[in-house]
């Protein structure tokens, strides 16, 4: 298949790999077919459906290598699903009565792109397929070939997302400060809420990433640094029922004995009940254009610091966010080498005209393949009966 022209965008929330990700497809496609020309779309679909767009120059190619370097995204994300023309008309990006799968459409025409590379989440890559069936439907080829980014490693069906174990090591290293503050006050609770909506999987990975840091310090309890005030008392997570009474009850038992109290939470645990109680109070609950719960205007953390704070007889609390400190991070080296791997058969699959999402195919032994688009959707449960989160659960003597 001859490819003139690919496109890159970016979609969604930030993960550490997606400025890895775009310099590692320039660069490849700069080594295996340096006659390629690479459009950026800025902004992800906004800048598709806007015709923000910009070709890679020569510069940008012999420097991509730079971009392994940094976190966030070069190119710009947003939020902005191809099929809720309601939202995209009220938001001016398209007109009333317009298709915006058309205009996008009609954009990737007038540009000549052969081949769209889509950095995201099942959202994004979703979104892709939509894009790719309505082109097939209208006489126009594209491959369209994406790459699974989300920190919270529930995408479905690949085993391991892009970005996902930087965002577990960057959330321990932002835990490692925060516990720091457990003698701040007397009778201290700190909860460190940790992203994941529907999957626990960053929550428990983070906390597992932060026992095996506290597993290497050396303590002095003759001056008040002990292991047991440093370490995880609770982890929580969407997959895991919580009785409330009964955990408040145990967490009360450390308090009264060491003084302080950390909880490890993930903001999805939950959010059913919480959304529950502000419709019934006639509260609004916000929500993207996807449907999805704002969870950072229904403040999960805030709701259990104020559940278990009262149970307990907490004198102070703290809740800290480590979402935004662990998405914007540099892909750490573990990442790197995935994102290298899957950047090498995304562009293999481009240039032989194989759509898909690159991933480990759970489903087929876990080969690196591209998967098929109707196969690929989110809200992948963490498995809970993982040898090493019984392990932490154990550790940390929280039933299970």
């Amino acid at each position: 298949m001859t490819v003139k022209r690919v496109a890159i965008l970016t979609a969604g929330g930030f993960a550490p790999c997606l400025s890895s990700a775009v310099g590692g497809l320039t660069q490849r496609y700069t080594d295996l077919a340096p006659a390629t020309e690479i459009l950026i779309y800025q902004y992800g679909y906004l800048g598709l459906l806007t015709g923000q767009s910009y070709l890679v120059n020569e510069e940008g190619r012999a420097k991509a290598a730079v971009l392994h370097r940094f976190g966030g995204s070069p190119i710009g994300n947003s939020r902005v699903k191809l099929t809720n023309a309601a939202d995209l008309a009220r938001r001016g990006l398209i007109k009333e009565g317009q298709d915006p799968l058309a205009v996008a459409a009609a954009q990737l025409r007038a540009d000549g792109v052969d081949v769209l590379h889509t950095i995201g989440g099942d959202d994004t890559n979703t979104t892709a397929a939509d894009l790719a069936a309505y082109l097939a439907g209208h006489g126009y080829e594209l491959t369209v070939v994406g790459l699974p980014k989300t920190i919270d490693n529930d995408v479905i069906p690949v085993k391991q997302s892009l970005g996902a174990w930087t965002a577990a090591e960057q959330a321990s290293i932002f835990a490692q400060n925060i516990i720091g503050e457990h003698r701040s006050n007397p009778r201290m609770l700190i909860i460190h809420e940790v992203m994941g909506r529907n999957c626990g999987w960053l929550t428990a990975a983070a906390a597992t990433e932060y026992r095996r840091w506290l597993s290497e310090r050396e303590w002095n309890p003759a001056l008040g640094l002990t292991k047991e005030r440093w370490d995880i008392h609770g982890v929580y997570i969407p997959e895991m029922k919580l009785d409330l009474v009964a955990e408040s009850a145990r967490l009360k038992e450390i308090m009264d004995r060491i003084g302080n109290v950390n909880v490890f939470l993930s903001e999805g645990a939950g959010a059913e009940t919480i959304v529950h109680e502000m419709e019934v109070s006639g509260q609004e609950v916000l929500r993207d254009p996807f449907g999805h719960v704002k969870l950072d205007t229904i403040n999960p953390g805030a709701w259990y610091a104020r559940e278990f704070a009262e149970r307990m007889g907490a004198l102070k609390t703290m809740v800290q966010k480590s979402g935004y400190f662990s998405r914007s991070a540099r892909a750490n080296e573990r990442d790197l080498m995935l994102i290298q791997s899957m950047v090498d058969v995304a562009v293999d699959c481009a240039l032989e005209g194989r759509p898909g999402v690159v991933g480990h195919d759970e489903e087929n032994g876990d080969v690196l393949r591209p998967i098929e688009f109707d196969r690929v959707r989110g809200g992948k449960a963490f498995d809970v009966s993982k040898p090493w989160f019984q392990d932490l659960l154990d550790a940390i003597g929280q039933p299970r």
